[in-house]
């Protein structure tokens, strides 16, 4: 994983998971690989996936099952999306919009791209 310098690793890893939650690699349920198991997929320090994971479980996305590991919460996905809903609404949007007004760009501009390329994702 290449990560971002403006945000620390833990909250990148922490994004990870919730990217592979919603997409469906993990389900309700579901065990998610180990704290140590992803500090070596992503190659970070153990400590760095610890903080992650205690994130996603302050945040009801994960629970630990002592002994078994961590799962996927019931409500994770829903959530998940309901957060960065929110978080897109609030914080992206407006800045998509000044942009728009600054560069003359239609809401039809934005439609014919959007019909363009939805199915790249």
């Amino acid at each position: 994983m290449i990560f971002n310098n403006g945000k620390p690793i833990y909250v990148q890893m922490a994004e990870r998971l919730c990217d592979e939650i919603v997409s469906g690699i993990y389900g309700p349920n579901s065990r998610i690989p180990s704290v140590r198991e992803y500090a070596v997929t992503l190659e970070v320090n153990t400590n760095t996936a610890v903080k992650a994971y205690d994130l996603l479980a302050r945040e009801n996305i994960i629970y630990n099952k002592r002994g078994l590991g961590y799962f996927v919460s019931e409500q994770a996905k829903e959530a998940i999306i309901t957060a960065r809903k929110k978080n897109f609404l609030e914080g992206t949007l407006p800045e998509l919009f000044r942009q728009m007004k600054l560069l003359n760009i239609d809401i039809r501009d934005i439609e014919d791209e959007w019909i363009k390329r939805k199915n790249d994702f």
